[in-house]
């Protein structure tokens, strides 16, 4: 994100922003009366990472506020992209009789914070994390071992080991989860009694 230094200058760089894309064809373009007072805004696509996915939850609860109205200065949108299929965020009307809309006064706070710090919401993005860790060790072990023979919560016990043992084992370096080693995975299979 490109530190931005007033609102005012945000919002003139957002507004009509849309007519710079290539190769882009709106849907709703039609259905609105002012185009250039409104701004595209992607939040994530098909192969975001984890903090990309978590901080556009976070924006998306943030914003559903102006949403409610019935003619919304925000609507959430999903376009096909012939690079990774797909991407979604918002329309977001800029300005309304010449003056700057309140949703985007709000989003220009969301982008403010993340020049700050880049994860919206610690608490979502570490769940984020935590998950995806436990389908990447579920994925890893399946050739290695019969996993019906194994306890229900098996991937968390290896998890719960290796956050005890090999912490750096389960590390996010890739913004997909942990993806524990084979070998460190076999060593605490072997440690839970899991390989006979």
């Amino acid at each position: 994100m490109n530190k931005i230094k007033s609102l005012d200058d945000f919002a003139k760089e957002l507004a009509g922003n849309w007519r710079k894309f290539d190769s882009f064809s709106w849907d709703r373009l039609s259905e609105i009366p002012d185009p250039e007072n409104w701004a595209i805004v992607y939040t994530h696509n098909r192969d975001s990472g984890l903090i990309e996915q978590s901080n556009a939850k976070a924006i998306t609860n943030i914003m559903a506020l102006y949403t409610e109205d019935a003619n919304p200065d925000i609507v959430f949108e999903t376009h096909n992209h012939w690079a990774c299929g797909w991407v979604e965020g918002f329309s977001i009307r800029v300005y309304k009789n010449g003056e700057i809309t309140s949703a985007i006064k709000q989003y220009y706070e969301i982008c403010q914070r993340l020049d700050d710090y880049p994860i919206l919401d610690e608490t979502d993005h570490s769940k984020m994390v935590y998950e995806a860790t436990i389908e990447n060790i579920k994925y890893a072990i399946h050739p290695h071992l019969d996993i019906h023979k194994l306890p229900d919560d098996w991937a968390e016990d290896i998890y719960d080991w290796l956050s005890i043992h090999a912490e750096m084992e389960i590390e996010d370096v890739d913004d997909m989860g942990g993806y524990p080693s084979e070998e460190s995975l076999l060593n605490v299979c072997e440690a839970l009694n899991y390989v006979k």
